[in-house]
């Protein structure tokens, strides 16, 4: 089984690729796809973005393909940067411009009122029957002042795990798949394509 992940951000796929090699699946990135230019994030969802990207590039590959969209929400902030996470400094904001603009609306929050949550939302689609299935994963946590860790991306080095008392960004590969939001819905994704013809 052939599967495209519409993504070109490396840290995703990396990801993505572990969890599916076991399966068998293969897992081809939109880099195999020039011709496919930016899919705009119009949604006001996570599921909305999700679902676009998926059909979007299902209908150009005719191939079987699995989309998220997933970002943070911090309560505090009633629920922002939510969809625009990736954006949320701007159009052309690298991750550090992120962290520096989420740590500066938090500035007067303490930091144990700065709850948060990892939140994703997978569109798996199929262009042979038009169908589409959304799968859902969630971490909660907690933002910390100071970037700690040097594994992850984005607000990975400030978003802090209780249980584990370590920031994303310090855990091993390991562990954050088998704890990330991401992981939660992928692992929905493996089991559904595994157990369905």
């Amino acid at each position: 089984m052939k599967l495209v992940v519409a993504t070109r951000n490396q840290g995703k796929l990396k990801e993505i690729y572990r969890l599916l090699a076991p399966s068998g699946i293969e897992v081809v990135g939109l880099d195999r796809f020039p011709q496919i230019g930016e899919i705009e994030e119009t949604g006001a969802t996570f599921e909305d973005n999700a679902r676009l990207k998926a059909e979007t590039v299902a209908h150009i590959t005719g191939v079987l393909t699995l989309a998220d969209d997933s970002g943070l929400t911090v309560a505090a902030l009633d629920g922002r940067p939510g969809v625009h996470s990736a954006r949320y400094a701007g159009p052309a904001a690298d991750d550090a411009a992120n962290n520096a603009k989420l740590l500066a609306e938090l500035a007067a929050v303490p930091v144990e009122q700065r709850s948060a949550a990892f939140v994703c939302r997978m569109a798996l689609f199929d262009p042979d029957d038009n169908s589409c299935r959304i799968f859902a994963g969630q971490v909660s946590g907690r933002i910390q002042n100071d970037a700690r860790g040097d594994g992850g991306f984005g607000y990975d080095p400030l978003f802090l795990v209780p249980a584990y008392g370590k920031t994303m960004a310090e855990l091993s590969l390991a562990t954050k798949n088998r704890i990330s939001h991401r992981g939660a819905a992928l692992r929905q994704v493996i089991s559904f394509l595994t157990h369905h013809d």
